[in-house]
């Protein structure tokens, strides 16, 4: 009996021992799972997406740019905000915006690359139904359509130009550069020409360098007239001289009673 406990006892030990020893081992080897992940991070292809624009608006037109290793397959892209998307030879395509409401959309490449990696690229593009600003008419204005030689004259330009002036055989120089407020508001001072003759001349406005509008002046040649003429004095009336009377004509002369005499009743 002493024996075959000792026998049993051995047994057990050596199998402790045998599963210390496996265990040990299994835990110094490399995990598979780790290496596999290791090696498809290393060998995944790179992808890129570039948008023609960056803002549109609804009903536009674009164009995208597909940036994936040489022979890869499987292209695509998509977005909720772009429509009727079409690729072209190469790594280029078109698309149409989508009428989508204002706000910023995510536009997704997928594919596959030429080892079987999946490709995968996102950019983005932001859609407001207004578009681009439409900028505002230049305009311009004066103070006053007509003067003097020597009036100064006040000439305005409103324009989103980085510049502005206007010309005309009115002014003194015939150009007048103007200054700007930084705010879209040009000024400057005209003087009507000394030398100037009577008519009508017209005022050029330029914004930008270009010319945007053609206004008419009318002038007066010669001197400034007297704002408040003063009136001519009236000669004060003097009395008759003796040789200027004249005898009227009547009873005094003739014996006759002047017209009109009505004889009083007394007398009659």
């Amino acid at each position: 009996m002493r024996k075959a406990l000792t026998i049993a006892s051995i047994a057990l030990a050596s199998s402790m021992a045998l599963g210390s020893a496996a265990t040990a081992f299994a835990a110094d080897a490399p995990s598979p799972v780790a290496a596999i992940g290791t090696a498809v991070h290393k060998d995944a292809a790179v992808a890129g997406l570039k948008l023609s624009e960056s803002t549109a608006k609804p009903g536009s037109s674009m164009t995208f740019e597909m940036e994936v290793p040489d022979g890869s397959t499987n292209l695509s892209v998509s977005s909720k905000a772009l429509a009727d998307v079409k690729t072209t030879e190469g790594r280029g395509g078109t698309a149409v915006v989508a009428d989508v409401p204002d706000g910023t959309y995510g536009v997704s490449l997928t594919g596959t690359g030429p080892d079987g990696a999946k490709l995968q690229a996102t950019a983005q593009l932001t859609v407001r139904k207004g578009g681009k600003p439409t900028p505002a008419p230049s305009t311009l204005s004066l103070s006053t359509d007509h003067g003097r030689p020597g009036d100064k004259v006040t000439v305005t330009i409103k324009t989103g130009a980085n510049s502005a002036f206007v010309t005309s055989d009115a002014f003194t120089g015939g150009r007048i550069t103007l200054k700007s407020d930084g705010h879209g508001t040009w000024t400057g001072t005209a003087v009507v020409a000394k030398d100037v003759k009577t008519g009508s001349y017209g005022v050029e406005a330029y914004a930008g360098g270009k010319k945007f509008d053609t206004v008419k002046f009318a002038t007066e040649g010669g001197s400034t007239p007297d704002v408040n003429p003063q009136p001519k004095p009236q000669p004060t009336p003097q009395p008759l001289k003796p040789s200027e009377h004249r005898t009227p004509k009547g009873s005094v002369n003739t014996g006759e009673a002047p017209a009109g005499y009505v004889p009083e009743a007394g007398n009659a």
